[in-house]
């Protein structure tokens, strides 16, 4: 097994305001599905780590709990940057993890806490 974490769901209130913020910030596309529980997919390959934007009742954005870091390799300070204009906060602006590359922590135009992460500056 290449990756122990294999999905992941992160919940959201605003389907379409959640799906920008992630599509502007970390530059990736993003595929809605309509139905009973929409969601809006991550793009990724076949051998990615993969995940989606969920708005299920009951579930809710959150800034405790797991921390998901997300790769914007070569492209930090950008990323960091798009995050208060698509509605996010920088929490923490991009800093040394040592040799473990830099990385920003902010919240997501929901409210969850998530980390921009890139092994060079």
């Amino acid at each position: 097994m290449a990756n122990r974490v294999v999905w992941f769901d992160i919940p959201v209130n605003d389907l379409e305001r959640a799906s920008n913020f992630y599509r502007q910030v970390l530059g990736v596309n993003i595929e809605l599905y309509g139905g009973d529980e929409p969601v809006a997919v991550m793009e990724h390959g076949p051998d990615d780590v993969a995940g989606c934007l969920v708005r299920i009742e009951g579930e809710k954005p959150s800034m405790q709990g797991p921390l998901l870091y997300f790769a914007v390799e070569g492209r930090l300070g950008e990323a960091t940057g798009l995050v208060e204009e698509n509605g996010g906060e920088v929490l923490q602006a991009p800093h040394s993890i040592g040799p473990h590359g830099h990385r920003s922590i902010v919240r997501d135009s929901e409210g969850n806490r998530i980390v921009l992460h890139s092994e060079s500056e």
